[in-house]
């Protein structure tokens, strides 16, 4: 497993967000968390495995923009050198449309979902996105009992 940084990896994982943005082409308000460094399932806590997760959304446009949006995206992935892995429907009570892709040589996946607007929940149509890093360990810091 690769030994990283995670400043590194959020920023990186922060890019690949920025480029599923720009095959999507859509305008529209963006949800601004930001990428955040989680710990990696499967392993256990005192291995520090972590991966970066960047959430966000697209909302406030017509939902045919947010399809027109999605089927851009089912074009633009592989001409980027990423593999789509799923193009169905999520499962969920919603149904909603999901794409699930990698990235060449598997550095980031990318889950995105197109959620219709529910009226009764006063909920907007929007263009869920999580851009996701591979594992990583971070690099072990000598203490100070060390030097």
């Amino acid at each position: 497993m690769e030994t990283r940084d995670s400043d590194t990896v959020k920023t990186d994982t922060e890019r690949a967000s920025s480029r599923i943005l720009e095959m999507l082409d859509i305008k529209g308000e963006a949800t601004e968390p930001g990428a955040m460094t989680l710990p990696c399932s499967g392993y256990d806590s005192a291995e520090e495995v972590y991966r970066a997760r960047h959430p966000w959304g697209i909302y406030k446009v017509p939902f045919t923009d947010m399809q027109k949006a999605m089927n851009r995206l089912r074009v633009g992935l592989p001409k980027d050198g990423w593999k789509i892995i799923k193009d169905g429907r999520d499962g969920t009570q919603g149904n909603s449309p999901q794409i699930i892709a990698e990235s060449k040589g598997r550095e980031f996946a990318v889950d995105v979902r197109l959620h219709k607007e529910v009226k009764a929940e006063n909920s907007p149509p929007i263009l869920e996105v999580t851009v996701e890093s591979r594992c990583y360990r971070t690099p072990v810091t000598p203490t100070a009992s060390e030097g």
